[in-house]
């Protein structure tokens, strides 16, 4: 790789930072928000062995956003090793090399870890309930958890009882087994973790920011995608209100420090938060005033208060949801989103927010550089004129995506977006 000077990271961090303040950059910035296997399916990499092999998968990545000359480089959060969903036997994934087809991408499943009858005993004791209850559901190698007989967490606060009860726990041969499992498992992240801070560092050095460097997902996401899965968070509207509004709430300060966990652990201020029940269909404008935008807005104000930068990925149709928007602060929040009527954005969210995103994947995949330069070309004409936009493909990458779009697609910038 080429090395660049250390301007040419703070120029595009600048380029960057600045349009999500609504200021005007020296041009529009063009930063994939993620991608899963496009660039390693263009380098002739398999998905199997993009999940199997840190090193070919983060210079399919690197190789990429050097050619294209991108304004940040890609997360390496797109999806998690296939090693650690081995080791884990995490049922909820299955993956190309696993169940899947080495061509195929890993698909996620869950239809729920709590029933409605245990809201009472998972708010009560969160921890303990995931222990015993959530882990061993989730994952056959923490199966052994389910038959501990173990009190509640704190009560082992006290060393009298943490003398006895340990040691008795450690000596069953499933928690052996399990132990040993654990080990492996931490080795692999040894060897994952030192692949993906040499990627970070060489993308630091050639001159790229990454695009976002935590993860978060809002309380009712958290329910809808794992605790009740999507029938059960919808169903829990009408039949359980309350005490989905309960769990909400003692959710929330997790799911912010989730997201400041991440962001340090990767130096990047950036958090990622992809939205994947709030979406226009799901739930009627009462219902998300009530059940889904308190979350939102409590995470992105308690990521703002950490000194960091939500990302929300307003994933589905978000035109009936752009008043609620309204009421973020100016400049502090970068809206990546999927579909939107984009001249409504504009008039709600033009002094608001900055817009991210949105050339169709669709058009990516299957239409002409043509058009996607036109597409680019009206995105800039709408949102170009304050500085509040950065141009990318609805939801990130599709790895289907054309070469030759994601080509016209940065050139369209380059040519249309200068300041």
């Amino acid at each position: 790789m080429d090395s660049f000077s250390h301007t040419s990271f703070q120029e595009r961090e600048k380029r960057l930072t600045d349009a999500i303040a609504l200021k005007k950059p020296d041009r529009v910035p063009v930063a994939p928000l993620i991608a899963h296997y496009y660039p390693t399916r263009a380098a002739g990499i398999s998905n199997k062995d993009a999940m199997l092999f840190y090193e070919q998968r983060y210079e399919s990545m690197k190789n990429m956003t050097v050619r294209l000359d991108l304004d940040t480089a890609m997360s390496p959060l797109a999806f998690p090793p296939a090693r650690f969903l081995e080791n884990l036997g995490l049922t909820g994934f299955k993956w190309p090399g696993g169940l899947l087809r080495d061509d195929q991408p890993f698909q996620f499943s869950c239809d729920g870890t709590l029933k409605s009858t245990e809201y009472a005993e998972f708010i009560t004791d969160p921890n303990g309930f995931t222990l015993k209850k959530i882990w061993p559901q989730i994952s056959t190698t923490l199966a052994p958890l389910a038959e501990l007989a173990l009190p509640p967490l704190y009560w082992l606060s006290n060393p009298y009882d943490l003398a006895f009860i340990l040691p008795e726990i450690a000596a069953e041969p499933s928690i052996l087994d399990l132990l040993k499992q654990l080990v492996a498992l931490g080795e692999e992240f040894v060897r994952y973790r030192q692949a993906t801070t040499k990627y970070l560092t060489e993308m630091r050095e050639a001159g790229y920011p990454l695009a976002f460097g935590g993860v978060t997902l809002t309380a009712f996401d958290c329910v809808g995608d794992f605790l009740r899965g999507m029938r059960g968070a919808m169903t829990d509207m009408y039949r359980a209100p309350e005490k989905l509004l309960e769990t909400i709430e003692m959710l929330t300060p997790a799911s912010i420090q989730k997201g400041i966990i991440s962001a340090k652990n990767t130096g990047c201020s950036r958090v990622f938060i992809p939205l994947h029940w709030g979406a226009a269909g799901f739930m009627s404008n009462d219902q998300y005033a009530r059940f889904y935008w308190p979350c939102l807005n409590a995470l992105i104000s308690g990521l703002l208060d950490a000194g960091l930068t939500p990302v929300p990925l307003f994933e589905g149709n978000y035109t009936p949801r752009l008043e609620f928007l309204k009421e973020l602060p100016k400049g502090k929040v970068a809206g990546h989103f999927e579909v939107v009527d984009r001249r409504k954005a504009k008039e709600v969210l033009g002094d608001t927010m900055c817009f991210w995103g949105n050339v169709p994947s669709s058009l990516m995949t299957t239409g002409s550089p043509a058009e996607v330069r036109d597409d680019v070309k009206e995105l800039i004409e709408i949102f170009g004129d304050n500085g509040g936009l950065i141009i990318d493909a609805s939801v990130g990458l599709p790895d289907e995506t054309k070469p030759e779009n994601l080509a016209a697609m940065v050139e369209a910038v380059m040519e249309l977006g200068g300041y």
